[in-house]
């Protein structure tokens, strides 16, 4: 299977949308711009957690519009496991959201047989990295794309809403070399915030959840393309 991360044009900027748990989702989010579709499972506890099952119908569902890209994004860190969720779903991207180590990373490359792209999530909590003495480890252990989100004062990871600050980013990204997705708290009206950010030749886009979504909880069409538009109108980025 190709790598699904070199099918997209270097300079194109990717829109990734977390959380779809029907094929109405997925329809909606191809519809509405987005590149990829975050599909939730072995999230402890996750509101748009899915069964294996459904993680294959889903991901299946995401091919056929021939433009979304079905990614698992799991706190799993078992091997075996993501190995034969992998051979079972067809799924060449997965994002490890967790606290997994470089020494697993290396082995589920080594362990897939398809080319698979390694998304893995660098949290940072007041502003510092978490992650940032293991970085080169990762990248030596085949970590394809970074993606940075924020981990609340609680603890909690993933979908929190809260915003990384355009300072904190900036000061992690000479850090590593990879490209880097964005996430927490973008919305429509904040890329002006991040302008320096997105400037950046390693930025690849960004990654919504909770902005995607409307007061119940579903995502709203008209959120995602707000969100694509206002991220399109910064400088170089090109989001759709």
């Amino acid at each position: 299977m190709k790598n699904g991360f070199k099918r997209h044009k270097a300079d194109r900027k990717l829109l990734k949308v977390c959380g779809a748990t029907t094929k109405a989702d997925v329809e909606l989010l191809a519809g509405a711009g987005a590149d990829l579709v975050g599909l939730w499972h072995g999230v402890a506890d996750g509101p748009a957690e899915v069964s294996v099952e459904e993680v294959t119908t889903l991901a299946e569902a995401a091919r056929a519009t021939g433009r979304l890209e079905p990614t698992l994004v799991t706190f799993l860190s078992d091997v075996e496991v993501l190995r034969q969720i992998i051979d079972r779903t067809g799924i060449s991207w997965v994002q490890l959201h967790a606290y997994q180590m470089p020494g697993m990373i290396r082995a589920l490359k080594q362990s897939v047989s398809s080319d698979l792209t390694i998304v893995k999530v660098l949290h940072l909590k007041n502003g510092k990295c978490l992650e940032r003495p293991l970085i080169k480890s990762y990248e030596n252990a085949g970590v394809d794309v970074f993606l940075l989100d924020v981990v609340t004062a609680s603890g909690q990871i993933g979908s929190t809403g809260q915003r990384l600050q355009a300072n904190d980013v900036a000061d992690l990204v000479p850090s590593f070399s990879k490209p880097f997705l964005l996430a927490g708290g973008i919305s429509a009206h904040n890329s002006g915030d991040y302008e320096t950010v997105v400037q950046h030749p390693q930025f690849r886009g960004i990654d919504v959840d909770t902005g995607a979504r409307n007061n119940s909880g579903s995502f709203e069409r008209k959120n995602i393309t707000d969100i694509s538009r206002g991220w399109r109108t910064a400088r170089h980025v090109e989001v759709a």
